[in-house]
């Protein structure tokens, strides 16, 4: 038990409870099933095309390095939300220990500062293949790639660690219902008895630092690769040379609409109900990992020709 100065008595919380759409209760019926559906979908697509690069010697090349990687943030992003989301609608199984809640908050917001950082890397790739084409096996090798990849989880999870420490530093001595269905950092401050000012600033800060600086290298990348295909005069070459940027300029805006989400909810929050920015957050962390493998299966010839081959091979 704990008093405070005002004399009234409340006790410390080991663990929180998350309500689900309780404004729009008939929505964790319809939902479940297409959630459950992309999830399936999710953990299939990325497993088969992280055993296809894998295993095909072909696909060893830094590019496709890149898109494992990305395979693999889509895949930890997607298993940290939705089955403990799906465990709500199915079993009611709204508890959540105090450890687990903040472990949930730390994965999320690092790891999609990672898939941030990723999609930045990939677009420097997309930049020197196209624009630096006989400098492009000196500059992107193995080597730039596990240095990359070391700079992606470093910058990430010591700008995103603060979030869970300073929202887990904080006194919860009253009420413990979170108003969502994943452990969101502001969610999960707003039951606590301290100001939360600082825990607003820093979420802004390094959100709009991360996520912005990694939009505006990925638009500079893109108008030099731009300006650089606009002077290609041989036939054919303007297509072939935007063919192979496509598929991960598509996924840039799958991964997009996290900002959409939040200018969103930030805008509208007090014009509509509270339900809806909580679906479309949860939407965000299941359908572009849903969707990101199969954009690049379906357009990229060489991981369709490496699935195929696996495929004759189990047959």
């Amino acid at each position: 038990m704990t008093a405070h100065q005002n004399g009234s008595i409340s006790t410390e919380i080991s663990d929180f409870l998350l309500n689900c759409f309780v404004r729009s209760p008939s929505w964790q019926h319809w939902l479940s099933l297409p959630l459950s559906f992309l999830l399936l979908l999710a953990l299939g697509t990325n497993t088969t095309l992280l055993i296809t690069i894998w295993l095909e010697s072909s696909l060893h090349e830094p590019m496709y390095y890149l898109l494992s990687l990305l395979s693999s943030l889509d895949t930890v992003i997607c298993l940290t939300v939705i089955p403990k989301v799906l465990a709500i609608f199915w079993f009611d199984l709204r508890s959540i220990s105090f450890f687990a809640c903040f472990l949930q908050m730390f994965i999320m917001n690092s790891f999609f500062a990672m898939e941030s950082c990723t999609f930045m890397v990939m677009a420097y790739d997309r930049y020197v293949a196209i624009c630096h084409p006989l400098r492009y096996p000196s500059i992107v090798t193995n080597q730039f790639i596990a240095k990359a990849a070391i700079f992606i989880s470093a910058r990430s999870v010591f700008l995103t660690l603060p979030i869970p420490i300073l929202s887990g530093s904080l006194h919860y001595c009253g009420r413990n219902v979170i108003e969502n269905c994943i452990c969101a950092n502001m969610s999960v401050s707003r039951l606590s008895c301290n100001d939360i000012t600082i825990n607003r600033l820093y979420q802004f800060t390094a959100g709009w630092t991360l996520l912005g600086s990694d939009l505006f290298l990925i638009f500079l990348s893109y108008t030099f690769i731009l300006r650089a295909v606009l002077r290609l005069k041989a036939q054919g070459a303007v297509a072939k040379a935007l063919s192979t940027c496509g598929s991960h300029f598509i996924l840039i805006l799958f991964f997009s609409t996290v900002l959409l989400v939040f200018v969103f909810t930030l805008v509208v929050e007090k014009k509509m109900s509270s339900d809806v920015p909580v679906l479309l957050n949860i939407l965000h962390h299941v359908i572009p990992p849903a969707l990101n493998p199969i954009v690049y299966g379906v357009r990229t010839q060489e991981i369709k020709q490496g699935i195929q081959r696996l495929l004759k091979k189990e047959w």
